[in-house]
């Protein structure tokens, strides 16, 4: 995951931000902003450690996956959608029920 996916996705890693930075509080992130030298600073004066320590955390937990809460976000799903575009054949709309894509028992021969 980038920074730039947090910072505009900000809100929705919350929880996920919280869970790693426990000190960090609601209020905090909502001055952050997404902000990624805001947010080094924030947690270097709550936890008392050095910048280039947070960096370095920051830089493993951006290493990992994208959390599921994050994933599950509606702005996020947004986005799949339309990135699904891509592998949805002519005619059809990524927008569509799955319905319309195709009867899934038709295949199992039955109708």
């Amino acid at each position: 995951m980038k920074w730039s996916h947090v910072e505009q996705n900000w809100t929705a890693f919350y929880e996920a931000i919280t869970d790693r930075w426990p000190d960090l509080t609601e209020d905090d992130l909502e001055e952050i902003d997404g902000d990624r030298r805001a947010f080094i600073k924030a947690v270097c004066d709550a936890t008392g450690d050095e910048a280039e320590d947070v960096a370095e955390e920051l830089r493993e937990w951006l290493a990992g996956e994208l959390p599921s809460d994050v994933v599950m976000d509606p702005t996020h799903d947004d986005h799949s959608i339309r990135n699904s575009a891509k592998y949805v054949g002519d005619g059809e709309d990524e927008y569509d029920e799955d319905e319309n894509f195709g009867d899934d028992e038709e295949e199992d021969g039955a109708a």
